[in-house]
């Protein structure tokens, strides 16, 4: 009770972009990209679910990632499909993955003054099968990194760990399955060190003719 009291453990002074936890971090490797959520469904500290799906596929070789509050993740989730849908009707092909940056950054920008409290992040492959890596923040200020210094993005309340650990872990020019193994171990390593993200992990490698789509177990505690 004396530590209550003192403040510890006060849930109310929680943010909402931390209400429900969770991380997403995707990394570029030699004309392939993958991209890695954890599997937490948090509210404040307690854990209602273990299967939270936090990365949606917009088409073959493009997928965004939504950290941050869950209701607005799909709220947010189904704007864009629509936005897509719409898109493929007039152009009659698959967007982009630098359009549809920019498309996310201005759907988060006309929210700006009531924004939508979630941060994605953008992996995908363009015609030329280059990686191509997107954050943002909730207003849509664009964050796209240098694919030669540091080829990765981080979103969610275990972004500082996630960072750490790609700037540990992180090369230029990954093959797919060293890829894989890179972005497990930098998403395990970064959710054992933030309360509110972890239980295991889905990861999806994109390649020029395939998807390669796995779960991690991790901790479960």
């Amino acid at each position: 009770e004396e530590l209550r009291g003192a403040g510890w453990f006060n849930t109310s002074a929680m943010g909402i972009t931390e209400h429900n936890g969770g991380g997403i971090l995707a990394m570029a490797g030699k004309n392939c990209v993958a991209i890695a959520s954890d599997r937490r469904y948090g509210v404040q500290y307690q854990t209602m679910a273990t299967d939270k799906h936090k990365l949606y596929k917009m088409h073959d070789k493009l997928y965004i990632g939504l950290a941050g509050l869950a209701t607005d993740q799909a709220t947010f989730h189904e704007k864009l499909k629509f936005r897509l849908a719409m898109y493929s009707l007039r152009e009659e092909r698959d967007i982009k993955p630098a359009s549809f940056g920019k498309l996310v950054s201005t759907l988060l920008y006309e929210r700006r003054f009531g924004p939508y409290f979630c941060s994605p992040v953008i992996a995908g492959l363009d015609s030329d099968n280059n990686p191509y890596l997107f954050s943002s923040d909730f207003i849509g200020a664009p964050m796209i990194p240098d694919m030669d210094t540091n080829g990765f993005v981080t979103a969610g309340t275990g972004e500082e760990q996630l960072v750490g650990m790609c700037e540990s872990m992180w090369r230029p020019d990954l093959e797919p399955e060293e890829l894989f193994e890179t972005i497990s171990q930098c998403l395990l390593a970064g959710s054992d060190r933030d309360c509110l993200s972890g239980w295991g992990g889905t990861v999806h490698v994109i390649c020029p003719d395939k998807v390669i789509t796995r779960t991690l177990r991790g901790r479960m505690d």
